[in-house]
């Protein structure tokens, strides 16, 4: 087994290898999902001034110094599903992908909104590799999608998990 510890985001150098994370892992996974100028335009610098104005409740993976994931997760964002909780984002990128880091970031997010009876999450359409995990992990589509504009406009579903108790 790999040394890979999860932990929640503390240090400068962290925060900036979330952004790193989070830059690496849009490029390889959106490429043909979301608008070429899109991508362009979401640079490594840009995912880690992202990174510095977003640092509560988020995980990292690291493979001793290195930040090689992160999960992002709280109250569900708006009132159209009232106490619930969401995963705002888990990135990890292909290299480290099938380790079982993913299901370690996903299980100590989920632990961590213990507090949830249900927990839901959004992801792109099309990103089959992640709604794989997603249903592995336990994760049901509701019904309920979302258009957003991705330099295009693009579709987001929702996946919905229940606490066992």
């Amino acid at each position: 087994m790999e040394n890979i510890v999860i932990k929640p985001m503390e240090t400068d150098a962290e925060t900036d290898g979330k952004g790193r994370v989070h830059y690496l892992s849009w490029q390889e996974t959106y490429r043909g999902l979301v608008d070429d100028g899109y991508l362009a335009a979401m640079t490594e610098e840009k995912c880690i001034a992202i990174a510095r104005r977003w640092r509560d409740n988020i995980l990292v993976a690291k493979d001793g110094d290195r930040v090689v994931g992160f999960a992002g997760f709280g109250a569900y964002r708006d009132d159209t599903l009232p106490d619930c909780g969401e995963v705002y984002a888990i990135y990890l990128p292909e290299e480290y992908q099938g380790r079982k880091i993913g299901y370690r970031l996903m299980r100590e997010a989920v632990e961590k909104l213990e507090g949830y009876r249900k927990i839901a999450l959004w992801v792109l359409e099309g990103n089959e590799k992640a709604i794989r995990f997603y249903e592995r992990f336990g994760f049901r589509f509701d019904g309920v999608s979302a258009e957003i504009n991705l330099g295009s406009p693009a579709r987001e579903l929702r996946m919905i998990f229940t606490q066992q108790n």
